[in-house]
């Protein structure tokens, strides 16, 4: 059986008008600040690795992890998929918007850049690899 070019589900995505406004709603819920930056913030789940991305930019709902943006396209698009925009950088790694042969939009993303660091109240101050972030968090 070939192993899944999902890793997960890295997040959903809700378009609000106010980044605090959806912020009180979603902690409201039970939803904990993961970070925050501009125009989009992370809320986390219990126990779940899949965000709430909350932003004030209409983008596709649903975004996978993957291991490689740059491995996974062509493995995508020989499966039928179709590749809509990108690959293109972001913070953390890269993206791009892809779909189905049935035309549901998502975005594949990598994490090769690595994690948001973040400050006390939430606010990204910048992106670290895996072993970085471990550090900063043992001297918080």
């Amino acid at each position: 059986m070939m192993d899944s070019l999902f890793q997960n589900v890295d997040c959903v995505s809700f378009c609000v008008e106010d980044i605090d406004e959806g912020i009180a709603f979603y902690s409201a819920l039970g939803l904990n600040l993961l970070w925050r930056a501009g125009h989009s913030c992370g809320l986390g789940m219990s126990g779940d690795v899949t965000e709430v991305v909350l932003t004030t930019e209409r983008n596709p709902v649903v975004q996978f992890k993957v291991e490689s943006v740059a491995e996974a396209l062509p493995a995508y698009e020989k499966a039928g998929g179709r590749v809509e925009l990108g690959p293109f950088d972001i913070d953390i790694g890269k993206c791009a918007v892809v779909s189905d042969r049935w035309g549901n939009e998502y975005c594949l993303l990598d994490m090769t850049k690595g994690k948001y660091t973040t400050d006390a109240q939430g606010n990204v101050t910048g992106v670290a690899l895996e072993q970085e972030n471990l550090k900063a968090e043992e001297d918080r």
